[in-house]
């Protein structure tokens, strides 16, 4: 099994990213019945007001190439224009459990 973690900073006042994250973390939680090669999908948004980071997304799949699968679906391109324009910063870590 792999996790495809995403953490994502955005622009914008507090509420804006606020909101632009709970609409991208829905998005990306609707996928688990859209996009087959998806076992488990977990996207929240951060709740701790001392931390920069706005919304992180962990998708668990069973071969490291259905990450590709997954970042090149459609309903994955979809969600992800949601935050076309607003990302500052977007970190990415895969791991093999």
């Amino acid at each position: 099994m792999y996790l495809h973690n995403v953490i994502f900073k955005l622009t914008g006042t507090a509420e804006e990213r606020r909101v632009l994250a709970t609409r991208f973390a829905a998005a990306i939680n609707a996928l688990k019945n859209q996009i087959d090669v998806i076992v488990d999908v977990r996207a929240g948004v951060n709740i701790n007001p001392a931390e920069q980071a706005d919304v992180m997304l962990t998708v668990t799949v069973s071969d490291f190439n259905d990450i590709a699968t997954y970042s090149n679906h459609p309903a994955h391109l979809a969600a992800a224009a949601l935050l076309k324009g607003h990302v500052d910063t977007r970190l990415c870590v895969d791991t093999e459990i």
